[in-house]
This record gives C-alpha cells, structure tokens and sequence, in this order.
C-alpha cells in the first residue's frame, strides 16, 4: 500500500513538473509574441520546452509572424510611395496655380464684357477651390513626415482656444453658425506645439463648418479635455468611424480633400495627444485630450 502512496506521489509529482514547464513555455510564446509585435525584427519565437505540441505551437506563430512581417513591409512600402506622390502632386500644382491666380487678377482689371467678367468670377472660384485643396494636400505631405519634431513650450489652453475660435468666428456667422463656448477660469496648462495645437482647433472647427446643422458646442473641461459638439442628421455612425481615414469624405462635405482630421490627429500623436470621435443623438463628438505638462 505504501509503494503504490509513493508511486503515486511519484506521478503527481512528474505531472505537476510538466504542467510548470508548460505553462512556463506558453508565457515564454505569450511574451514574445508580444514583443514581436511591438517591434518590426526579423527575430522569431524560441522556447525552453522540448514539447513536441509546445514547438509546433511556436512554429506556427513563427510561419504566421512571417507573413505579417511580409505584409507590414508591404504596408510601409506602398504607404511612403503615396507619401511621397502626394508630396510632388501637392508641390507640382502650386506653382502654376499661384501664377494662374496673378493673370486673373491682371484680367480682372480688363475692361470686360458682363459675361467675360461672371466667368471670370467662376473661374476664380474654382481656381482657388483648387488652390485650397492642394495647400491642404502640401499641409499633410508635411505633418505626416517622420522627420518633423515639434519643439513644445508651456501654453494655456483657454487662451489658444480663444484665438482659434475668434479666428474662425466670421466664417462660423457666414453658415449661420453661433458656438456656445464654455471655457474654465481656471487656467489649464500644457506642454505643446501652439502652430501645432492652432492647427488642430483649425481643423476640428472647419469640420464642424462642413457637417453642422447649423450648430456647434465647445467646452474645455478643467481636466484639460475639450469637446467639439454638433447635430448632423445626414450623416451617422459608420462615416464618423472614417473621420480620422485619410482622404476621407461624405457626401455632404464640398471642397474637401478629406485630410483636415486626418492632419489634426497626426500632430495630436505627435504631441502624445489622443483624439477620437463619436455619433450620438444625431451629433458628433469630437474628443481631445493631452497629456499634462511637466513643467
């Protein structure tokens, strides 16, 4: 009776050994796998364990790993190959645009018939349409650069907000849109790019411009948090998901290349800033939140 306690124990004891060595070669793939993931290395999954489940476990994640890593590079390759077209498009436009626009200024002070001169006017109008889009075309090419380091300096939030939406007011009255605007007494400090930061605001209100019904709420919370507010019964869920995409537009948006919240959320990462949208109640919310300064 004795011998068979001891054989026993001896198997338990064999058995618990193995599922320690199992579940020390699972956490080494759990590990890293997720290192892996972190990092683009040519470098693939080892483990301790001579398990024959526990490799074959490890080799499938390596053949998986290395599919992945071919289509990531795939991914990188093809994203700075229209990096860069949108970089000479964007700048291959601007000089001739820039000169068309000077010889329809020297027109315009013709003696011109009432039709030359409406179609000259039309003709400006798209021109300068054309001249946005591309300067928005340029503006992205620069900010989405990895080269570009933003130097910070302290800023008081409730200050630059203030600028920005004084900037825009006329445009905001000119579509019949008065902001409500809630603003703390209480300064909120941050470390930040203020071109930067302007250039978010900017383009969170030009949004607001495009999709408003007619309205638009802005408040700074004194966490620091702020909220750009709007009813847009035309649009819903799915399309505010694909704000931030790139070259993304609804039908509802004119004169848009569908960069300005794709632009406003890479100098948002670049500043270690988060930005994210949602559709409730038939409006959007647009969130935006930086860390908190160190100095």
């Amino acid at each position: 009776m004795e011998l068979l306690l001891l054989i026993l124990c001896f198997f338990i004891l064999i058995l618990f050994i193995k599922i320690h060595l199992l579940r020390k070669s699972v956490k080494e793939i759990e590990e890293a796998f997720t290192e892996k993931l972190k990092h683009d290395t040519n470098t693939l999954i080892t483990v301790s364990s001579r398990d024959k489940v526990i490799l074959r476990l490890a080799n499938n994640i390596n053949i998986q790993l290395r599919k992945l890593r071919q289509e990531r590079h795939r991914y990188q390759q093809g994203d700075r190959e229209i990096k860069d077209a949108v970089t000479n498009i964007s700048h291959d436009l601007r000089t001739p645009l820039t000169a068309i626009c000077g010889y329809l200024d020297l027109l315009e002070q013709e003696k011109l018939s009432k039709n030359a001169s409406r179609y000259l006017t039309i003709i400006k109008n798209r021109t300068e349409a054309l001249k946005q889009l591309t300067e928005e075309l340029f503006r992205y090419s620069i900010v989405n650069s990895t080269l570009q380091k933003l130097t910070k300096e302290e800023l008081i939030l409730n200050y630059v907000l203030e600028e920005s939406i004084s900037s825009y007011y006329a445009i905001l009255m000119e579509h019949h849109i008065i902001p409500e605007i809630s603003i703390p007494e209480k300064k909120v400090k941050r470390s930040l790019n203020k071109k930067a930061l302007s250039r978010i605001f900017g383009n969170i209100l030009s949004n607001a411009i495009k999709y408003s019904d007619g309205d638009l709420t802005i408040t700074l919370y004194p966490n620091g948090n702020l909220l750009f507010s709007n009813h847009a019964e035309k649009l819903d869920s799915i399309e505010i998901e694909k704000l931030f995409d790139r070259f993304y537009t609804v039908e509802t948006a004119e004169k848009s290349t569908g960069l300005g919240l794709s632009i406003a959320k890479i100098l948002t990462e670049q500043m270690n800033g988060t930005i994210s949208a949602n559709y409730s109640d038939h409006k959007i919310n647009i969130w935006l939140s930086f860390p908190e300064s160190d100095l």
